[in-house]
């Protein structure tokens, strides 16, 4: 499960990242608020990959989704994409979960 999440962490943060330039030259957003949030939702998606060690952390990561939608208030076309990514950050919590639920039913099939 982890590893699925991450990724989907860090490619989230290459595109909130890129969305930035995108904020100030396309949609006119103010500088400080497109940094704040492109950047700032990016650095907390890069830094929430690193933390999924810990249980808590997918909190984290569902805040990082809510952000990614938000942000369509500032720029529209982020309410879709970051809806994309929050269905994909779904599908890899729920999958990761059910094959660690698995794992840990069947220990011998995968201890192979």
């Amino acid at each position: 499960m982890r590893g699925m999440c991450a990724g989907v962490l860090f490619f989230e943060a290459i595109v909130l990242a890129l969305a930035t330039p995108v904020m100030i030259q396309v949609e006119d957003v103010p500088p400080g608020v497109a940094l704040t949030w492109g950047l700032g939702l990016a650095g907390l998606a890069l830094v929430t990959s690193g933390l999924l060690r810990f249980p808590w952390a997918y909190g984290l990561g569902w805040l990082v989704q809510v952000g990614a939608v938000a942000m369509g208030f500032v720029m529209p076309i982020a309410f879709f994409v970051g809806g994309m990514f929050a269905a994909i950050w779904t599908t890899a919590w729920v999958l990761g979960r059910r094959i660690e639920r698995d794992r840990a039913a069947n220990p011998e099939f995968y201890a192979r």
